[in-house]
């Protein structure tokens, strides 16, 4: 018991940050919407599942790797950290920067719509999969929870629940903004989540960067 409450605030962080993360309307996000909107909720959801599992690949991805890094090179968390940390307040500056400004929220479609349910996975997987970002977001997100000596049952947690957020969220998106009023919504909190995310990521990265490995 004592070992899991141990490692459980840093899980938990990972967690908030992909939570705000994936609130913050970005591309795939912007593209599960219009496809909803546009096409109808199956092809929005078929969609959001794809790139649901394109965050699981990534989220794989970097859990096993920095998993395996630290087996055998213990001080790389220290790197890692730093990386991770100044990531994070870039992430920060730019969401802040974006709360300060005023402009529509344009969801739009992929180009399309005779490419199929299953179509419509594939490439949300493969627009997930070939974002250069969610590769440095993942490694990011994924230090929030891992520290010198964490067992694999951390990583697992990590990817697990945020597998299970993504899915959720997308298809919620999906299913939400199926209609031009929630579009019409959102936009106007969109300031608000951009700052709230922004203040969040501010607050990671420092933590990232002040933490003892």
């Amino acid at each position: 018991m004592h070992e899991f409450t141990q490692f459980l605030p840093g899980i938990l962080l990972a967690y908030s940050a992909f939570l705000l993360g994936i609130a913050s309307p970005g591309p795939n996000v912007l593209a599960v919407m219009g496809t909803s909107m546009s096409l109808g909720r199956s092809c929005g959801i078929a969609l959001a599942l794809g790139v649901a599992a394109g965050s699981f690949t990534w989220a794989v991805l970097a859990a096993v790797g920095l998993s395996a890094l630290l087996a055998n090179f213990a001080a790389a968390l220290i790197v890692i950290k730093i990386l991770g940390g100044l990531y994070l307040l870039w992430l920060a500056y730019k969401s802040l920067r974006c709360a300060a400004r005023r402009y529509e929220v344009r969801p739009e479609a992929l180009a399309g719509n005779d490419r199929g349910l299953l179509g419509f996975a594939i490439r949300g997987y493969t627009v997930q999969m070939t974002n250069p970002k969610a590769a440095l977001a993942w490694i990011a997100i994924t230090s929030l929870g891992l520290q010198e000596g964490a067992p694999l049952w951390v990583a697992f947690v990590i990817v697990a629940g945020t597998t299970l957020l993504s899915i959720v969220i997308h298809v919620l998106y999906a299913v939400g903004f199926s209609t031009a009023a929630m579009v019409r919504i959102y936009g106007r909190a969109r300031r608000a989540i951009q700052a709230t995310l922004g203040v969040f990521f501010a607050f990671a990265g420092f933590k990232l960067l002040l933490s003892r490995v």
